[in-house]
């Protein structure tokens, strides 16, 4: 496996460099399911924190990106059942993609519960507000 860094992907995706993208649309089309890309949860966060604060991109199209990256046989996601059940829940409401993936790894750690004073990480995420 490969480690593929945050300004990899977003090159994959998005052609604010055209150098740098072609090199990563490279990349990633040399990899296989033999010799795959491996992508963290902390990449996954990052790339979204980018696509939203840097690019203004919605979270409908920052989920489309994320959805064809799992599908590729070359890629290997950290943990891809967590980010996909965070990535459930940014789709359907408001909470932060890092609460939605908090919330999930939680679950998924055997947590009861995630506390926070977060009211809507709260109410989208599937916290409990700590009162």
């Amino acid at each position: 496996m490969i480690g593929i860094d945050t300004n990899v992907l977003v090159r994959f995706f998005i052609v604010d460099d055209p150098a740098q993208s072609r090199l990563a649309v490279s990349f990633f089309r040399s990899l296989s399911s033999a010799e795959p890309g491996w992508v963290s949860q902390a990449t996954i966060l990052e790339f979204v924190w980018g696509m939203e604060s840097v690019r203004r991109l919605d979270r409908k199209t920052i989920a489309v990106m994320l959805g064809r990256l799992s599908m590729l046989d070359s890629i290997v996601i950290e943990r891809v059942d967590i980010v996909d059940k965070a990535l459930q829940r940014y789709r359907k409401g408001k909470a932060e993609f890092a609460d939605c993936l908090i919330a999930a790894s939680a679950r998924a750690a055997g947590c009861s519960k995630t506390v926070t004073f977060d009211e809507i990480a709260a109410r989208d995420a599937g916290m409990e507000l700590l009162e």
